[in-house]
């Protein structure tokens, strides 16, 4: 029986104390929160406690910021797509963001299986003063246990509406994506990273933004293809490839530290979750 859960969050500021509010429905829990910079800001940790989603299961993730919240949210594990046997499996997450409120998400990776068939979508609301500073990163098939990603489906999308949209329909039997010089280039893993605000910012704390983030991502090294851009004046954007997950995630933590030292001004506290 396909399992459908529900995770609503809500975040705001008491005094100098973001605080959380929620409610889950099905397989989905939000673990204690913590305070490792402050009162300020909330660091919480998503469970999804099946370990995974196959054909039929869908997950449905809700986040609001209300105005001077700042929360960080991460996952325990990756979230992972298994074989389905012909229904798609759907995770959905919507963050919403109010005027002077900070949201990052940070989940570890999406991993599809062999013979998946899934649909991962993250949609983000930005009010004027808003910001959002996060990451989707995928890796394709079960390359150290000698299963390549030779069948199955991703419909992968991350969408601010009106803003920007990144859209790719994976599939396993397609190698002129998967194999192609201008496309995935044979590499199995692949991440987007945004810094967005509701609000444009200058052109030269864009220039030095993208500077902070393409010195993070060279420190990465040649396993990881890397690249930043601004599209626009409210959004900076990271992408990269890399044959195995592990470098491409060290890639985006440091640009995550680079990106928040210098746009935030604030401190290097990563989520106590990545250390375990």
């Amino acid at each position: 029986m396909p399992w459908h859960a529900s995770l609503d969050l809500t975040y705001q500021r008491a005094g100098e104390r973001t605080t959380l509010q929620h409610r889950h429905n099905g397989p989905l829990r939000i673990l204690k929160s913590l305070y490792p910079e402050g009162d300020a800001v909330c660091h919480n940790v998503i469970v999804h406690p099946p370990g995974g989603l196959v054909g039929g299961d869908s997950l449905d993730i809700t986040v609001q910021a209300g105005s001077g919240a700042h929360a960080l949210l991460s996952t325990p594990g990756a979230t992972r797509f298994y074989r389905s046997n012909g229904p798609e499996a759907a995770q959905r997450v919507q963050l919403r963001v109010a005027a002077g409120a900070r949201l990052e998400w940070l989940p570890l990776e999406t991993i599809a299986y062999p013979d998946c068939n899934a649909r991962n979508t993250l949609t983000m609301d930005l009010e004027p003063g808003a910001e959002c500073l996060g990451w989707d990163v995928c890796a394709l098939g079960l390359p150290a246990a000698g299963e390549p990603f030779t069948r199955g489906l991703l419909h992968q999308q991350v969408q601010w509406p009106g803003v920007w949209l990144e859209r790719a329909r994976i599939d396993a039997g397609d190698l002129r994506l998967l194999d192609g010089p201008v496309g995935l280039a044979g590499q199995r893993s692949l991440g987007t990273l945004w810094l967005a605000s509701g609000t444009p910012r200058e052109a030269a704390q864009r220039e030095a933004l993208l500077e902070a983030a393409r010195d993070a991502l060279a420190a990465a090294g040649p396993a990881v293809f890397a690249g930043a851009t601004s599209p626009e004046p409210r959004l900076i954007v990271l992408r990269a490839l890399a044959s195995q997950v592990e470098p491409l995630m060290a890639a985006f933590q440091g640009a995550w530290a680079r990106l928040r030292a210098l746009a935030w001004g604030m401190g290097i506290e990563p989520p106590r979750i990545w250390r375990v």
